[in-house]
């Protein structure tokens, strides 16, 4: 049995960024936690919002649309700055943690904005 019958997924798509959405979480999920709760409150949200998220898509509900708008938005708005200032002290070559962290942030903020336009062409389909 394929995991998008499992999931009960109606588009390759959705599973798609909904997997998306669940590592994300989980990647901001272990932020919070490796920081012994110490880490910018904005973090547990986000985890907490990309969750939900992820549910929302795969049960394909007509919120998912917003989740997925303020996500897009909010994890623009902390990660664009993170990367911003990441580049200009360490640049991409410095460490290995650096250039991880700056393809992470890379790749999430464009990962959350093809999920973005994804969804918001599929609006219909949503129920």
């Amino acid at each position: 049995m394929s995991l998008k019958s499992k999931l009960r997924a109606e588009n390759s798509g959705v599973l798609a960024f909904s997997i998306f959405y669940v590592i994300a979480g989980g990647g901001l999920l272990y932020l919070t936690l490796a920081a012994s709760f110490m880490a910018p409150p904005h973090i547990g949200v986000l985890a907490l919002l990309s969750f939900i998220t992820a549910y929302s898509l795969i049960q394909m509900r007509k919120w998912a649309m917003p989740l997925t708008t303020a996500l897009f938005f909010l994890g623009a708005a902390f990660s664009i700055p993170v990367l911003f200032v990441s580049v200009n002290s360490q640049t991409f070559s410095s460490s290995l943690g650096a250039l991880l962290l700056n393809l992470a942030l890379i790749v999430h903020v464009t990962l959350s904005f093809f999920a973005l336009l994804y969804v918001a062409a599929k609006r219909e389909q949503f129920r």
